[in-house]
């Protein structure tokens, strides 16, 4: 139950600031830098409980890196949706509704969401799970810069979800076409499970 928790609070908030930053359109750099540090903090208050996954692809990549059980896999993926739910439907209450964005370029948004995708569960995997890295205490700055780059980088391209619960969300605050939520899904899913492949390729000895 207390993983359960953590995972719903953890998405809520990482939605929420999402939502309250993206639908006003905030200028310049707002947006990355706030979601890229609300995930930080949110990674640090709930890592010794959940691990702090926040992301179904996440959750997918610790499957297969074998540091999550099958059992546990319905209740992270019931809360990370239900508070990235939840958390968008207050930040349209909080802020309105956003704009989805025209027509997006289908190949161009798949290799983006993808390639970050892939990027931040390895480094999950590395700086969250690995023995090489345990106890360190740089972990949550690690996860969240990449996020955070990540908004930078491809944000214009494919929206900068890198997450299918916010993949989700985003269609609920208006910031993206119910139709295009499979690019971003299929795209997580794959980025997350590779990743969690070459991470157990090049460390086979941490199992």
């Amino acid at each position: 139950m207390n993983k359960f928790i953590v995972e719903c609070i953890g998405t809520f908030f990482l939605v929420l600031t999402i939502g309250l930053t993206v639908i006003p359109g905030s200028a310049g750099v707002i947006a990355p830098l706030a979601i890229g540090s609300v995930l930080m903090v949110l990674v640090y208050a709930g890592g010794h409980i959940s691990g702090a996954h926040y992301n179904p692809a996440v959750t997918l990549a610790v499957l297969i890196r074998g540091k999550c059980t099958m059992a546990d896999v319905p209740v992270y993926l019931t809360a990370q949706i239900l508070g990235a739910a939840a958390g968008a439907l207050t930040a349209q209450f909080l802020v309105g509704s956003g704009t989805a964005a025209g027509t997006i370029d289908v190949t161009k948004s798949l290799i983006a969401e993808f390639l970050f995708t892939f990027a931040l569960a390895y480094v999950v995997l590395n700086v969250a799970t690995a023995k090489g890295t345990s106890g360190n205490s740089f972990y949550g700055l690690a996860i969240g810069f990449v996020v955070m780059a990540g908004a930078f980088s491809v944000g214009g391209i494919s929206g900068g979800a890198f997450n299918p619960a916010v993949a989700i969300a985003a269609p609920l605050m208006g910031l993206m076409d119910w139709n295009n939520i499979w690019i971003h899904i299929s795209a997580d899913f794959a980025g997350g499970a590779l990743a969690a492949v070459v991470f157990n390729m090049l460390n086979p000895d941490d199992q």
